[in-house]
């Protein structure tokens, strides 16, 4: 499954897969849990593929910065929690991505990569390299 699947809903924590539209919204699946939720047309929906962190030079796609935590993990879970203390995360993010943004880039969002790449991993989601036009997806 590619990140162009794989949902954040506001409101509610970790991960979802998205499963089917409907009329007026569309079915998710949590990554934690497994249990299916409706959501709305109006819920605060983000994919995942879509999502960028703000550096110094540019926008860097989300499935970038997990490429990074993923070859500084070699393929395992990051060695740290989303739950430790900012300047941690800060400090382990930097190790990551030198460039990013402080002032754009919170606490809060660092907290997220962090535990939706553990999640991702967790679901076996670690193919984050970038789908080629035209090629068929395998899931």
């Amino acid at each position: 499954m590619s990140l162009d699947k794989v949902l954040s809903i506001g409101g509610k924590p970790g991960l979802y897969k998205l499963v089917t539209q409907t009329r007026n919204g569309f079915v998710a699946e949590s990554l934690l849990d497994k249990k299916r939720i409706t959501v709305s047309m109006r819920s605060n929906v983000s994919v995942l593929s879509e999502i960028a962190i703000y550096t110094l030079d540019e926008e860097l796609p989300l499935r970038e910065v997990f490429l990074k935590i993923q070859v500084k993990e070699k393929g395992g879970k990051t060695s740290i929690g989303h739950k430790e203390e900012k300047i941690k995360l800060e400090e382990y993010f930097f190790e990551i991505l030198p460039n990013y943004d402080e002032d754009r880039v919170y606490a809060s969002d660092i907290k997220k990569v962090i535990q939706w790449y553990n999640i991702l991993l967790e679901n076996g989601i670690t193919d984050f390299s970038e789908k080629k036009e035209g090629a068929s997806e395998e899931e």
